[in-house]
């Protein structure tokens, strides 16, 4: 009766070391998310910012010689 038991109970502690491992995947899964939306943000503010840049030098007539 008692190696039953024993297997029921690192089961049970099994499962739950892998549930919280679970949650610590999702929570940085979501902060790796969040860390992506701000840098595609930034990239793209930069990319608009590179392109009013080329387009005042373009109107302006100046290039590099």
């Amino acid at each position: 009766m008692f190696w039953p038991m024993l297997a029921i109970a690192l089961g049970f502690a099994g499962l739950a070391v892998l549930g919280v491992l679970a949650v610590k995947v999702y929570v940085e899964a979501q902060r790796l998310a969040g860390q992506v939306t701000e840098t595609t943000r930034r990239i793209n503010r930069a990319a608009e910012d590179l392109e009013r840049a080329a387009t005042t030098l373009s109107d302006t007539g100046e290039a590099l010689r």
